[in-house]
């Protein structure tokens, strides 16, 4: 089996004009995939660098590969099963600030490059007070792009026809405006000047997005079926479902710039994405969140084992159908319609979105995702939504770590959130642990413990959890739910 890279592939050579922010599975699938579309289709002319964001990554491997990779898109499309394979070909390299700074501004002085894309998790896009204009880099990503965006300013004498059309891909409401009082803050703190501030703002377009593709990441146990097909031992594969969706909030002379249409891509150039975005977060990604814990410390692995799980799937619907769903402001009919499809999508039967890949950061998740609903569901309806409290409980829980069964519980986080679960999961006490956890705004932006009855049904559904699994205490809830 051949090695795959710029030597046993003859691939096409792209102008460097997007910097990426992020080498993970869902750019890798998304972003770069829709370039890729563009490039064959459209004549778009679009190489992509990949910056790596955190001290910590694999671009090491995307360069060993050239930033070649295969992507395999899985699924129904009209009720008929559809898998396609692509070689991906326009990562032209990647970069790590953390060993090469100076080639990383250097990407700067490019007048090539035009636009910037990112995805760094919802903890992504934050402003460190402790950050400096001399670290090199900066350690948030906001902070290194600030780092970016001065020396293309200084570069280029300040033209206003050099600056950059930013998409950020953060799960986050309205992210273009999140980091763009990121990108503000810093300014003001390094005191970088009004005339810089000045070309960011007339200069850069930095414009709100909501993204819309299951990744479940690499297919490990096709991968030696795959790699047998495609003749390469891409190390780098990654796996997809065939729906996309990715919604711009701004004008149609960006669109013009990026002709995703001409591409025949699902692509929406929009006055306001927040219709869009409250539906997918709410009824996509609020599920995702609580059901992962529940479902992996149910001894299952993937989503789409957990919806036709009888309990598991059970306690699905309750959180989307009956919990997050009356919370939002549109059609019901049309709410309903998308959440079926939703679950149709989970249950796609050559996709394994594996539970243990979506708990990467899960509190900032929960924050985003499902905290809104349950402030609603408890205001429209004078009580706590079962679903989500068990879920956030089993976030908790999950956090303990240790094992299930031979298995090591794989548990990822901001380090200080870490060191926090430990503390408190050492103690023993779970009432303790919940206080401990809701109290936390560092976490949550604000104290949950005040949320009246909040603590004690954490604290009520950790000590289940605890003494009979976690199974039975989802079979009790929905057992308790068909009863009422």
């Amino acid at each position: 089996m051949k090695k795959l890279n710029g030597t046993t592939v003859q691939r096409k050579l792209y102008r460097e004009r997007v910097v990426q922010f992020g080498e993970g599975n869902f750019l890798r699938a998304f972003v770069d995939w829709i370039v890729w579309n563009m490039n064959e289709k459209a004549g778009f002319d679009a190489g992509v660098t990949v910056v790596q964001p955190i001290a910590g990554g694999t671009i090491d491997a995307l360069n060993e590969q050239d930033g070649l990779y295969h992507l395999i898109l899985k699924g129904l499309d009209g009720g008929k099963p559809v898998y396609d394979v692509k070689l991906i070909d326009v990562v032209t390299r990647g970069l790590n600030p953390y060993s090469q700074f100076d080639e990383y501004l250097q990407l700067a002085e490019n007048p090539d490059f035009r636009f910037i894309v990112s995805n760094t998790t919802e903890a992504g896009i934050a402003f460190d007070p402790d950050n400096r204009f001399d670290d090199a880099p900066a350690g948030s990503y906001p902070g290194k792009l600030v780092q970016l965006l001065y020396r293309r300013f200084t570069a280029f004498g300040g033209a206003r026809n050099r600056g950059f059309i930013i998409f950020p891909c953060e799960l986050i409401f309205e992210n273009g405006r999140v980091l763009k009082a990121c990108i503000d803050k810093y300014i003001e703190h390094w005191r970088l000047g009004q005339d810089f501030a000045d070309w960011v703002n007339e200069a850069c377009g930095i414009y709100s997005t909501l993204v819309d593709r299951i990744v479940p990441g690499y297919p490990r146990e096709s991968a030696d079926e795959i790699k047998s097909r495609i003749g390469f031992d891409d190390k780098l594969l990654v796996e997809g479902e065939i729906f996309h969706l990715w919604v711009i909030e701004a004008p149609q002379s960006v669109a013009l710039e990026f002709p995703a249409d001409k591409a025949g891509l699902n692509v929406l150039f929009v006055p306001s994405e927040e219709p869009y975005h409250e539906r997918k977060v709410t009824l996509l990604n609020g599920p995702h969140t609580v059901l992962s814990p529940v479902g992996y410390l149910s001894g299952l692995n993937t989503v789409r084992e957990c919806v036709e799980h009888e309990t598991v799937g059970a306690f699905a619907r309750k959180v989307m159908y009956d919990e997050l769903l009356p919370t939002l402001n549109m059609p019901e009919e049309e709410l309903k319609r998308f959440a079926d499809d939703v679950f149709d999508r989970f249950r796609n039967p050559y996709v394994n979105h594996l539970l243990a890949s979506i708990m990467l950061n899960a509190f900032p998740k929960f924050r985003t995702r499902d905290l809104p609903g349950l402030k609603k569901y408890l205001e429209l309806r004078g009580t706590l939504p079962d679903g989500l409290t068990l879920g956030l409980a089993a976030i908790i829980a999950y956090y303990r770590g240790g094992k299930r069964g031979e298995e090591e519980i794989p548990v990822r986080d901001d380090p200080k959130i870490l060191a926090l679960l430990q503390s408190l999961h050492a103690a023993g006490n779970a009432e303790q642990t919940a206080r401990g956890v809701l109290a936390a705004d560092f976490i949550w932006g604000e104290n949950l413990d005040e949320i009246p009855g909040l603590t004690a049904k954490v604290t009520d559904y950790l000590n289940d959890i605890e003494a009979k699994g976690m199974t039975a205490t989802v079979g009790e809830l929905i057992g308790n739910s068909n009863g009422r």
